[in-house]
């Protein structure tokens, strides 16, 4: 079942069939600073395998989109939040924000996760703080794994 709300003059849905690949890879392989380089393919898989949002505007062109990693239960980790800089200061970030804490499937959850290097203010706005326990955590890290050998 897809949810769909109305956000001032943009749709923000979790539609698969309407979310836009090719732009969303564009994006986040060419303008992001956490994926540079990601093959589309890998793009693809992420996005199939995750909860994809997209925020589209009155002519149906994706302007924004974010990713939530999930069982739908217990755990999400919100990913790849983007906007279109043609669309940025129009509320967007906190649209897609408010969509995914009000989404049925991402209710309940003993943890909801992101990581940002500029935006803990948005995030803060919608309950988010640093990351408790970090003595407990761990995680392999391959920040250049996108870039050719």
């Amino acid at each position: 079942m897809t949810h769909e709300t109305q956000a001032g003059a943009y749709r923000i849905s979790d539609d698969p069939a309407r979310f836009d690949i090719a732009r969303g890879h564009a994006w986040i392989c060419g303008q992001s600073y956490w994926a540079p380089g990601i093959p589309l393919d890998v793009f693809t898989r992420a996005v199939r395998g995750s909860l994809a949002i997209g925020v589209y505007d009155g002519d149906g062109a994706m302007a924004a989109m974010a990713r939530v990693v999930t069982d739908r239960a217990t755990f999400g980790l919100v990913c790849d939040v983007f906007v279109d800089p043609a669309h940025r200061a129009a509320g967007l970030g906190k649209a897609l924000m408010t969509y995914i804490r009000a989404h049925p499937d991402l209710q309940g959850f003993r943890r909801l996760m992101l990581a940002t290097r500029d935006a803990h203010g948005l995030y803060a706005q919608y309950d988010f703080e640093p990351l408790k326990g970090v003595e407990k955590w761990m995680e392999v890290w391959r920040p250049d794994v996108y870039r050719p050998a």
